[in-house]
């Protein structure tokens, strides 16, 4: 059975990661966490993850998620909110179906407790 980066290919997840960011970016609310980000290099590290999540032969090697963001104060509200437009982003602009979409959401959850610093509801 192909593995996921074999049944969407780079090219795509290169266009969902590029999707992903117009969306997170037009975000009144998650848009300062990306004030002075170089997004060309994130858009680079967040497609090498995405295709290691999918089953690709790209293997990330940026910061560990909790190193890279220790510091920046992301609530699970927001984290959430990241979470839905990832997964919004795959299914509705990309067609991605269920078993694809399931995977990812499971290693959003895998790696949540790395990345938010404020429980949901908290205030930021």
């Amino acid at each position: 059975m192909a593995s996921y980066y074999e049944q969407v290919g780079a090219s795509t997840i290169r266009d969902v990661v590029d999707r992903f960011y117009v969306v997170v970016l037009d975000d009144a609310e998650l848009k300062p966490y990306f004030d002075g980000v170089d997004m060309v290099r994130l858009k680079r590290h967040m497609v090498m993850l995405l295709c290691s999540v999918l089953g690709g032969p790209e293997v990330y090697e940026g910061h560990d998620l909790g190193d890279a963001h220790r510091g920046m104060g992301i609530t699970g509200d927001h984290y959430e909110r990241v979470g839905r437009i990832l997964v919004t982003v795959l299914r509705e602009d990309f067609g991605a179906d269920d078993g694809l979409v399931g995977h990812v959401a499971t290693v959003l959850g895998q790696v949540r407790g790395s990345i938010v610093e404020k429980p949901v509801g908290a205030a930021g």
